[in-house]
């Protein structure tokens, strides 16, 4: 059956919407950067990192994370934020086209360091002011193949789903209180947080590293309240999450979440 030329451009247009993001610069909002793989087939060797989550699996990050370059990693600020990456299949023979993953930051890139003695195109791909993304096997392997080793990608921030409330864990010692906080929805990360004992003012906390915030006050033998803000400038105040029991190590996951 005869079809109209317009009808026909229509059909092609919509198919390659489907298949690959909008340019870096167009209003799609996707930039463009690169991408590698580490940790493994089970993204073991992923755990840890320079945002302190520890163990991913455990922690509900899971297997589709990864790593930033330093330009990313925003000393970081950018710990816990959802990137969509899709592998920039104009560019690249190794992409496996129409895919595309979401993954969390949760690490420094630390198997391509920066490499000043290499430009950034023979292997220097952490190098400033290069955007690269360092991803979980798993994750990697949802957009790209295996052999492909390094891709061009398309990426761009998009919010973070997480089930239950913001959590929070204890560390550090009698004279001062180091709080991991993870489990942020929406932007994932965090700007500021502030804590208030049940005998104690309130005050501010600063981060140490990653996603870890420290006070140096002894808090212990009160119930913590906690106001936590993220970097799209929205504060949720969670009072007495952490009972007055509490102990270094534990984790209080609270019934409070950010929403969109």
């Amino acid at each position: 059956m005869h079809r109209p030329p317009s009808f026909l451009l229509f059909l092609v247009a919509a198919a390659a919407s489907r298949l690959v993001p909008a340019a870096a610069g167009d209003d799609g909002g996707w930039s463009k950067g690169t991408a590698t793989f580490y940790g493994g087939g089970d993204a073991s060797g992923t755990m840890g990192g320079a945002c302190g989550y520890g163990n991913l699996y455990w922690s509900g990050y899971g297997t589709d994370t990864a790593a930033l370059s330093s330009p990313l990693f925003d000393d970081g600020a950018s710990c816990g934020q959802c990137f969509k990456v899709a592998c920039d299949a104009g560019a690249s023979q190794w992409c496996l086209e129409g895919k595309s993953v979401t993954v969390t930051a949760t690490n420094l890139n630390p198997t391509t360091p920066p490499n000043y003695a290499v430009s950034g195109d023979e292997g220097g791909w952490c190098n400033p002011p290069r955007r690269h993304f360092d991803m979980a096997q798993p994750a990697w392997l949802q957009i790209a193949q295996y052999k492909g080793g390094i891709v061009p990608v398309l990426y761009q921030r998009t919010p973070c789903v997480k089930h239950g409330g913001v959590r929070f864990t204890m560390a550090g010692s009698n004279y001062f209180v180091l709080v991991l906080i993870t489990n942020v929805a929406g932007t994932g990360s965090v700007k500021a947080v502030w804590v208030k004992g049940s005998s104690t003012d309130r005050m501010p906390m600063s981060r140490n590293w990653g996603a870890n915030w420290q006070s140096l006050s002894g808090l212990a033998g009160q119930a913590l309240t906690f106001g936590v803000t993220n970097t799209d400038g929205k504060t949720i105040v969670i009072p007495d999450v952490v009972p007055a029991w509490w102990k270094f190590g534990q984790s209080f996951t609270s019934g409070v979440q950010f929403s969109d």
